[in-house]
């Protein structure tokens, strides 16, 4: 039996599967649990806000409207997300100030990512 960690969609899972046919195998150390570790094209800029901006479903960012430090209103495109070959506007859920934009043009994201913050 060999056991595997696999992350899916965000999610991770502990998955043991069990050899069969006549070929041995040598014994597979286990190991402590891991985290998973946060994707590579995601950078944060200014400090974190008050309140979130999340990813509504996963995608790509295709556009990055808003900078940190800037004014917006209520339903202000923030960013466009791709997801299913569709442009979806990520907008301000209310006024504020862009605090910061925790993600760059072409960056994969998953449902719940923060995306953005305001003051």
């Amino acid at each position: 039996m060999k056991n595997y960690r696999i992350t899916v969609n965000g999610n991770v899972y502990d998955v043991t599967v069990e050899e069969t046919g006549a070929t041995a195998s040598a014994p597979v150390a286990k190991t402590a649990p891991k985290a998973a570790p946060a994707p590579a094209v995601k950078a944060a800029t200014g400090s974190e806000g008050a309140t979130k901006i999340n990813a509504p479903m996963p995608g790509k960012i295709i556009s990055v409207k808003a900078s940190v430090g800037a004014a917006v209103k209520k339903g202000d495109v923030i960013l466009i997300l791709e997801a299913m070959k569709m442009e979806n506007e990520v907008q301000a859920p209310a006024d504020g100030t862009i605090a910061s934009i925790n993600v760059n043009e072409g960056a994969s994201v998953e449902t719940g990512d923060v995306l953005a913050t305001l003051n």
